[in-house]
């Protein structure tokens, strides 16, 4: 009997726990509490009072990290509980444990430096398709410059073209005027 009241026992804490998890929601909530405490923290010790500007300021940053937690925010659903993470560098980066309809966040200072890895590395793909789009746009350019050496250097051939039959067309015209001269000189000494 002992052991029917542990199994049911066991098996009521498995149901509860599969009906209590939390969703990404509460997850990406339990979260974004942790990072605000953490910015409200690190503006307190930096000497931030609170004003306009930090406000704006911390606004911005939990923006950020809120926007880099919807797009690389994954979950994994174990049935009795759920994690979420983020993937960063190859690796999964363990974010938070939902169980019994609690979130358990990790440390709010390593919760914040991997959300910022997450927005670094978001930057730094925008950062090379930037880096790339200049580097096209130099290419077009120097393409451009290239086609307009080319024209330069077409017109430069045709003009000397021009001048070298030029050229042979005058001294065709001299020619024929000593060949000319010639004649007649050799007529005048016949005479």
């Amino acid at each position: 009997m002992k052991k029917l009241l542990i199994l049911v026992a066991v098996l009521l804490v498995a149901v509860l726990m599969v009906l209590t998890r939390p969703d990404k929601a509460a997850h990406k909530e339990a979260m974004m509490k942790a990072v605000k405490e953490f910015v409200d923290e690190e503006a307190g010790n930096r000497g931030f009072g609170d004003n306009v500007l930090t406000d704006l300021g911390k606004g911005i940053v939990n923006k950020t990290i809120e926007t880099a937690l919807n797009a690389k925010l994954k979950m994994n659903d174990y049935y009795l509980f759920n994690t979420t993470y983020v993937r960063l560098k190859g690796e999964n980066q363990l974010l938070s444990v939902g169980l019994f309809g609690q979130v358990i966040t990790f440390d709010k200072k390593m919760l914040r430096e991997k959300l910022e890895e997450a927005t670094k590395v978001k930057e730094e793909a925008e950062t090379e398709r930037e880096a790339a789009k200049q580097s096209e746009k130099e290419l077009k350019r120097l393409e451009k410059e290239q086609k307009k050496r080319q024209k330069e250097l077409e017109k430069e051939r045709k003009r000397h073209e021009r001048d070298s039959l030029k050229e042979v067309r005058r001294q065709e015209k001299e020619a024929e005027k000593e060949r000319k001269r010639l004649e007649k000189e050799a007529r005048r000494s016949d005479e």
